[in-house]
């Protein structure tokens, strides 16, 4: 055999040794080398910063954060894994078989430590980094959580927190959120949580296979989420939500010369600390609550205005001159309208346009509509920001409905009578409005004549942005048809038979306008909106209740809150 033959036998050996050997290492030994790979690798152990703080416009603290403690099992061995899960259950008297549920839930990634234990208190914390010694697969870490100092208030301006879900995710994935993250849910928490979350930071560690640290390898510092001023003064918003207590449906209180939410009440309400807590049955009770706490009534439910919306209709026949000062119409309990019969509330004789908005007279403004007619009824009803969204910050907000000929030959495929036009006339039919559209409306009568676009968000971040949101549409009404209006809205207050003259007597002249509101089922709706002090008003409000009653359930509850407003110094 010459060389070249005995070379290619040494070749040949060579290959197959080689090919014995990773057929050994691929086949053989390939999956403890795999095991020992996932082992001996990088982890990141998370940490994660505050989100950002919700303030009044004082800089009074409304929603912060508090430390909570996690505990967390970085993944390895299976009997390392046990013996970590028996110590945390001595320490925190959970079963074991129980964190080994928790453990297989929550388990995402063989590089990621999974939590076994949230929230625990900080003695359990201590005691656990004492163990973590013996058992270095154990992490005890502190983490940020929401905290609500004054529990239920001003819960539907806050909103809550929770954890992602699948139909945000799949829209906000692009921007960094990712599965597990907690975001906000309703009011400002959702509508601002881009700002107000926070950005994780964390430990990158190397692990060997027996999956023992072998070294830090970085450190990436978590930053805390920025903080949202409000325009909301805390003082305000205690007092309108203990008026409203036990009493279903909304009080919202601006300022008419900017357009400022300085309080926003709803009831029923909710503690958004359940949602932090993880409190499962509580939050069960509050999505099958047929009360539907979780709704803002102030923006996100729209209902008759009844009598408020004499607002709309006096002031399109004065400005259209369909009406003046002298116009006056015979009150006799009731009128025909072709072959039906609509009725008063009380027989109230002659009525001028002031006497009307005080009496509340219906015959007056079934008068006054038909007039008018109901396409100019809807212009004006716009122009005074019904029936269309104000762009209010809040998320979910619904626009109402100013109903009108083509709408209903459109919706209803029917045609527009008088008798609709009457009812339109008195806030009823398919008339709907918001209590924020209500209080808005009635902001132009204190301000001479600008229909503002109401805001709550003062900074973001130390960033002032009131400037930017400080604006005022000007209606365009002349001088007499804003002050006839509001003579007739100081005298349901000041007049002996007003319908708001329990709110006479108070130190502060209030002018407004009541509203009963009939519906289908149940009690009546109680409305009320006015603005004050009379003379230079700094404050709108508008009270509603839903089921509430007459108009005068409202008007004792707005005034409980003016009173308390002077009582504290507010005024």
């Amino acid at each position: 055999m010459g060389r070249k033959g005995v070379l290619k036998i040494v070749i040949i050996l060579m290959f197959a040794v080689l090919f014995i050997g990773l057929a050994n290492l691929d086949l053989l030994q390939g999956s403890r080398f795999r095991r020992l790979s996932d082992s001996n690798c990088i982890r990141l152990i998370p940490q994660e910063g505050s989100r950002g703080n919700i303030l009044d416009r004082n800089g009074q603290l409304i929603v912060g954060s508090r430390i909570s403690y996690d505990v967390m099992i970085l993944p390895q061995e299976p009997e390392q894994i046990d013996r970590a899960l028996e110590g945390i259950s001595r320490i925190l008297n959970i079963s074991p078989g129980e964190l080994k549920s928790v453990f297989r839930k929550n388990y995402f990634s063989s590089s990621l430590p999974v939590t076994v234990a949230s929230n625990i208190e900080l003695k359990k914390a201590i005691l656990l980094g004492e163990y973590k010694l013996e058992e270095p697969a154990i992490i005890v870490q502190s983490n940020p959580l929401r905290d609500y100092p004054y529990g239920t208030l001003a819960s539907h301006v806050i909103g809550y927190v929770n954890e992602i879900d699948r139909w945000r995710l799949t829209k906000l994935e692009d921007y960094g959120y990712k599965t597990k993250d907690i975001v906000g849910f309703g009011g400002v928490e959702e509508k601002y949580d881009y700002y107000l979350r926070q950005e994780e930071g964390g430990l990158s560690v190397e692990v060997n296979h027996r999956g023992k640290f072998t070294r830090v390898l970085g450190f990436e510092p978590p930053r805390n989420g920025r903080d949202v001023q409000l325009t909301v003064d805390l003082r305000i918003q205690k007092i309108a939500e203990e008026a409203l207590s036990g009493r279903k449906g909304s009080i919202v209180i601006i300022d008419p010369q900017n357009g400022e939410v300085l309080a926003m009440a709803n009831y029923p309400n909710f503690n958004p600390a359940v949602f932090v807590n993880k409190r499962t049955r509580l939050i069960a009770g509050l999505f099958n609550n047929p009360a539907s706490p979780l709704i803002n009534r102030a923006v996100s439910s729209s209902y008759p205005p009844a009598s408020i919306f004499k607002i709309v209709v006096a002031s399109a026949a004065l400005e259209l001159r369909k009406i003046n000062l002298a116009t006056s119409f015979l009150c006799r309990g009731s009128m025909m309208i072709g072959s039906r019969k609509f009725s008063c509330w009380d027989v109230h004789g002659m009525q001028d346009v002031i006497s009307a908005l005080a009496h509340s007279c219906d015959i007056f403004f079934y008068r006054t509509g038909l007039l008018l007619g109901a396409q100019n009824i809807h212009d004006y009803a716009l122009k005074l920001g019904l029936g269309k969204s104000t762009s209010f910050e809040l998320p979910y907000e619904t626009s109402g409905l100013i109903p009108s000929p083509l709408w209903k030959k459109i919706n209803r495929f029917q045609n527009w009578f008088d008798g609709d036009t009457a009812n339109l006339s008195i806030g009823q039919g398919d008339c709907l409005v918001t209590p924020l559209q209500a209080v808005d409306m009635v902001s132009v009568f204190a301000n001479g004549g600008y229909l503002p676009s109401p805001y709550i968000i003062k900074s973001v971040g130390g960033v002032d942005l009131s400037a930017k949101k400080k604006r005022m549409l000007r209606v365009g009404f002349r001088r007499e048809t804003l002050e006839i209006v509001r003579r007739g809205l100081r005298a349901v207050v000041s007049g002996s038979r007003g319908t708001g003259s329990v709110l006479s007597g108070l130190k502060v002249p209030v002018a407004g306008k009541t509203g009963t509101a009939q519906v289908s089922r149940g009690s009546t709706h109680a409305w009320f909106v006015g603005f004050f002090p009379y003379d230079k008003p700094k404050y709108a409000i508008c009270v509603f209740l839903e089921h509430g009653g007459p108009g005068h359930a409202a008007t004792v509850i707005a005034r409980q809150v003016i009173e308390a407003m002077i009582k504290q110094g507010i005024i």
